[in-house]
């Protein structure tokens, strides 16, 4: 890996870098920085610890120069006070030039009248976040015409938080200036809120994992754009009951479940439930009771009641919505038994829930396999009108997604990992 000495950083930030603790930038450092000096529109696409804070502080003081201006140079948009903070601090340890003037535009630290009054004072770099630096704009306090650089850092969460409309506003308001954008995910939704105000951008993506030597087992994602489409897939892959003759659907909470146990279009005899007296009649006592009951198929378990299950003779583990105790994920799926060998687990996901599924796959150290959606699943919303010109195209994709089996065929004694890696083919 390159030095500090090869990002053709000036000498004061080399000393200012190598003082704070840092002898070798990351691999995302090594990869951006001749595109950023360069002047590209730049996505960078990198899990939490590859160094995105300490990149973004050392793009905003390289670009700027000792000159004095009123208007601000860097406009750093951050989806909380509290990540806006922890950037000011990397400033602070960072930046020897201490004319430079560094200001957070947070929501609840000062009136927005008190914001507006000191941002025409005079500032070279903002770390806001995007709805007060929209209503500074608004008010005509945010002068963007000489904005060299507009940062977006965390996309991924400003999405999640649906910040958008300010981000797209202020994008285009500095059409002079350099985008860079950091996230820990890249999706359909971070790329139509770029759309808006950036054309030609490169996405540079660094996929590095640590090595933590933990044996889990086979992990398969899928990734869908929203929840009614989340449902269609599950009811899709649920019906093929060679496949799937044994699984376990974790839901996060009672009314998922009972979405979910009214949605199957599947003989309601096949369909088990744990602690939901609520909605169903087809409750069972244990996983052992659902597995020795050769009329059950498919058990649903709210997250709550998940941890305290014995699954590791489940064949499938179905996660329709990514547990919010991550750590009860990452229970279910690490390596603890023989019976495990061929365990899989296969996790729903939208793309809202992508990056908190990047954080568990960083904490294993390995990535699940993503799958290709099947081609007769129907999208929901925003995708309707696409996948209806894609049928119109190609009118020979038909309706299954994969070979039907012949209806005699015998799968008990095929292992379950066996039985899907043939059901996909």
């Amino acid at each position: 890996m390159s030095s500090f000495e090869k990002l053709k950083l000036s000498k004061q930030l080399q000393i200012a870098v190598l003082n704070a603790g840092f002898s070798q930038p990351t691999s995302l450092q090594s990869k951006i920085f001749s595109r950023i000096n360069g002047g590209q529109d730049l996505v960078a696409v990198a899990p939490e610890g590859s160094g995105k804070s300490t990149a973004i502080v050392l793009a905003s003081l390289s670009k700027l120069k000792h000159t004095e201006e009123i208007a601000p140079r860097v406009l750093i948009m951050v989806p909380s006070k509290e990540r806006g903070e922890a950037l000011i601090e990397q400033f602070q340890l960072l930046n020897r030039n201490k004319s430079l003037r560094i200001y957070g535009l947070f929501n609840d630290q000062a009136t927005l009248d008190a914001q507006v009054l000191e941002v025409t004072d005079g500032v070279d770099i903002i770390i806001a976040q995007p709805d007060r630096a929209r209503a500074v704009y608004l008010k005509l306090g945010l002068n963007l015409n000489k904005l060299q650089l507009f940062i977006v850092d965390d996309a991924d969460e400003i999405v999640k938080n649906g910040l958008q409309l300010p981000i797209s506003e202020l994008g285009r308001g500095t059409p002079k200036a350099q985008y860079l954008i950091f996230s820990s995910v890249y999706h359909a939704r971070i790329e139509r809120m770029l759309s808006y105000f950036m054309e030609d951008y490169t996405v540079l993506e660094v996929a590095e994992l640590e090595n933590k030597n933990l044996r889990c087992i086979e992990q398969i994602r899928y990734q869908v754009p929203n929840f009614k489409t989340k449902l269609n897939l599950l009811e899709l892959l649920l019906k093929d009951n060679e496949v799937f003759d044994k699984v376990l659907v974790s839901v996060n909470s009672e009314f998922t479940a009972e979405t979910v146990y009214k949605m199957l279009s599947l003989n309601i005899e096949e369909v088990a439930t744990i602690k939901c007296q609520g909605f169903s009649d087809h409750n069972v006592e244990s996983v052992e009771d659902f597995l020795l009951n050769p009329k059950k198929r498919i058990l649903i378990v709210i997250q709550d009641d998940l941890k305290g299950l014995e699954t590791m003779k489940v064949p499938f583990l179905m996660f329709f919505d990514l547990p919010i105790e991550q750590d009860a994920y990452k229970q279910k799926v690490l390596w603890l038994a023989e019976q495990q060998e061929d365990q899989i687990a296969l996790v729903l996901l939208t793309e809202l829930e992508l990056s908190d599924f990047r954080k568990i796959e960083q904490d294993l150290g390995q990535r699940a396999q993503e799958m290709e959606l099947p081609q007769d699943l129907f999208i929901e919303t925003e995708n309707k009108r696409r996948k209806a010109e894609d049928e119109e195209e190609d009118p020979s994709r038909g309706g299954a997604f994969h070979e039907k089996k012949a209806k005699n065929l015998k799968t008990e004694n095929i292992k379950p990992s066996e039985r899907y890696k043939k059901h996909k083919k």
